[in-house]
Order: C-alpha cells, then structure tokens, then sequence
C-alpha cells in the first residue's frame, strides 16, 4: 500500500481532529493537477511538488462524484475506466485526494485555478459571509455577492490562454454565465453542448486546435443520481456504465501528442435513513444551543456560533457525535491544515467556529432548515477515504 493510502486505512479512534487524514496539498490533490499539466506545457510558474510527464496536449475529464473507492468496487459497470487503474507505483492510474472539504463548489475551485480551499476561499457548500452575515451557497451563488471579491486570484486556465495555449472548456451550455465558472472555470473559450457524446467529440476535436492545447470537460449526472437514489442502486450504475463509454469514446479520438486525465472531484458515502446515522440539528437541543448559522452540509459542518458560545458549542458537539465526527475548533482546522497550509485572511471568518467532518455513514442534517439537502441519501464532504480519494486515469497517444 503506497504512503498516502495508508492515512486512509482505517478510521482512528479515539476522533481526535490530529488524527484525521489531511489531503495531500501540494503533492497530489485536485488543486495541483492542471499546474502540473500546464508546467509540463510551458506555462511559468506552474511547479508544485506533483509532477506529471509533460504533454504538448491535455484534456482533462472530470466526473462528479466519482470516488476512487466506489469504481473499484463495480470493476463491470467501468470495465473501461478500471482498465487504466494501477496498483503500485506513484503517479496516474492512483488515487489523488479531493481537498477538504471534499464538495463540488470547493473541488472545482481547486482545479481551476491550483489553490487549496484556504486560499481561493470557496470552503464548503454553504459558507459564512462575514460581511453580510449570511450564509453563501457557493455552489448556487445565492445570496448574490460579487464573484471576483469572493475568488480574486486568476484561472489556471487564463495563465494558460496568455501564455499562447489553446485552452477551451466543454460543458453543458447552462454553466457558461455561472458564478463559480466565471471565477474557477474560466479562461480561452467556452462551448456549450447539451449532449454528453457531443462534449466529448468536441472535447477531442478541440485538442487539436494548436500545438499545444488545455481542454476541460465535465459530466454531473453521476453525482445526481447518488444523491438522489444512492450509489448501491441501479440508477447509479448505470450512470457509471455511461460514464465509462463516454470516456472510452473520448480516448478513442485523441489526436497525436495528447494526455487525457480522468478525474473527479469527490467520492460519496450513502447515509442510512435511520435515528442512529442522521443527527437533526433541528430535532436535537443540544447541537442547536449556541448555534447561530449552520454552513457545509450533512457530511461536513462549518458550525457558526452566537457571541460567546463558541466554546460551549464546540464542547457539546464534540460530546454528542462522540465518535462519529473528527470535531476541531476553526484555530485546530487551520493548524492541521484542513484547508491547506495557508489561509486567507478574507476566507479565515468563512471558516466555522467549530468545524465536523463526519466518519463512518453519518450525517447532521438540519430538516426545518435544509428540507431537500437532508432528504439526499448519497452525501459527502469528508475526509474519510470514500470521499476524498478521487482517481487520476491517463490514456496517452
């Protein structure tokens, strides 16, 4: 077992927040795989200490929520994608680790622009607005606040467009005029396409618009259909069967010179519908005593307390998840580097008060306050490995 699966092979007890696993920030996390790409394409100022074998083009596929664990485990559903799976060894064909936490606004964040969460200050899917002192959804953008005062610092997609590289994203046409694609996904030209077998035709095509080129692809329904149905149901796997032919079509196509990286930017964990695995912060008095505003989601919470609660909140809760939740105070976070080995000082009053990652298949749902987000049976958010390692799938031409 390489060194960095062996944080995730089993979960400690007792949960102190020291002994949760910490993604691999500047070694092999989301956020340092298109500086690495980029590096190897002549881009200054790319290098990290993950490295990849440089390619004049690259693509970049990622899937939603397709978790490192979860396609291991269904071999027949992705015959193509465990194909490119290796077991020893560094580099592609391993797992990398999403980011903490391990969420789709935070992810895309990462892989956009090469900054750990701290940094480019997307930190969960609900976050603190210091400003305002409401909560943002930074995956729905709402309340509206100005996208490039919450994420100032530029796309690894715009360095590579000024730095003479054809670089393009290929998605569905919904997500051109986003927020977080303004300010994560940006940079060269977008094309909108409806169809999936047309993003990745279009995806190959536009490889060869230069001799050195960035494209970007993305698919969604997988994520959609384990929060919907969870990922032990035939609706998620059959979108794991698509998602294997699509990407085979994609590697199909590459033209000569070409890197296609398979990704994703989280796994998931199936939440069982019982008292025992959902704590209802709604329903329980005593994870709501203190609580101001409650951020994240069911698999990892920012917990935001009124004036002078911090302490008794952070002692209650440590108290009544027990041994269900890594629980830190936001000082213990950022000194274990949760969200990377610097923060921010504007992402810093983002952060928590108290800050929960969830272990095991449990949740805290908030069922007055968050009616659909509670009723999902597929979550994540974690640092447990089902959520946090993500695959790194290479094919070469």
């Amino acid at each position: 077992m390489s060194a960095h699966l062996a944080q995730y092979a089993g979960e400690p007890a007792p949960l102190e927040p020291g002994t949760a696993p910490v993604p691999r920030y500047g070694q092999g996390s989301l956020a340092d795989l298109l500086p690495a790409i980029t590096a190897g394409q002549g881009v200054p100022g790319m290098d990290t200490g993950f490295a990849l074998e440089p390619a004049d083009r690259a693509c970049v596929f990622l899937v939603d929520g397709m978790g490192w664990e979860a396609l291991r485990a269904h071999p027949q559903e992705a015959p193509f994608l465990n194909s490119l799976l290796a077991t020893s060894s560094n580099g592609t064909g391993l797992p990398i680790t999403s980011g903490f936490p391990s969420t789709t606004a935070t992810s895309l964040a990462s892989v956009g622009t090469g900054l750990t969460p701290g940094v480019h200050g997307l930190p969960g899917y609900t976050a603190l607005d210091p400003h305002t002192g409401q909560l943002m959804n930074q995956l729905r953008w709402r309340p509206w606040t100005d996208p490039h005062a919450w994420q100032p610092y530029p796309t690894v997609f715009q360095r590579a467009d000024a730095a003479g590289i054809a670089t393009c994203q290929v998605s569905a046409p919904h997500f051109e005029q986003t927020p977080l694609t303004k300010i994560a996904l940006s940079g060269g030209t977008f094309h909108g396409r409806l169809s999936a077998e047309e993003r990745m035709d279009l995806a190959a095509e536009r490889l060869s618009a230069g001799d050195r080129s960035l494209v970007y692809t993305y698919y969604a329904e997988l994520d959609g259909n384990g929060h919907r149905y969870g990922m032990d149901s035939d609706a998620w796997r059959g979108q794991l069967m698509y998602v294997d032919r699509l990407a085979q079509r994609l590697a199909e196509q590459l033209p000569p010179r070409s890197a296609l990286y398979i990704t994703a930017d989280h796994g998931m964990v199936d939440v069982p519908d019982t008292p025992e695995a959902r704590f209802d912060v709604d329903e329980d008095w005593e994870l709501s005593a203190g609580l101001a505003q409650l951020g994240g989601e069911g698999r990892m919470r920012h917990v935001y307390a009124v004036p002078g609660a911090a302490s008794d909140l952070y002692t209650v809760w440590r108290e009544v998840l027990a041994d269900q939740a890594w629980v830190a105070t936001r000082e213990e976070a950022l000194a274990l580097g949760w969200f990377g080995p610097t923060v921010d000082d504007r992402v810093r009053a983002r952060l928590g008060d108290v800050v929960a990652a969830m272990t095991g298949n449990s949740a805290v749902i908030a069922t007055e306050r968050e009616p659909n987000e509670s009723a999902l049976i597929g979550m994540h958010g974690s640092a447990t490995s089902a959520e946090q390692l993500v695959p790194l799938l290479e094919v070469r031409t």
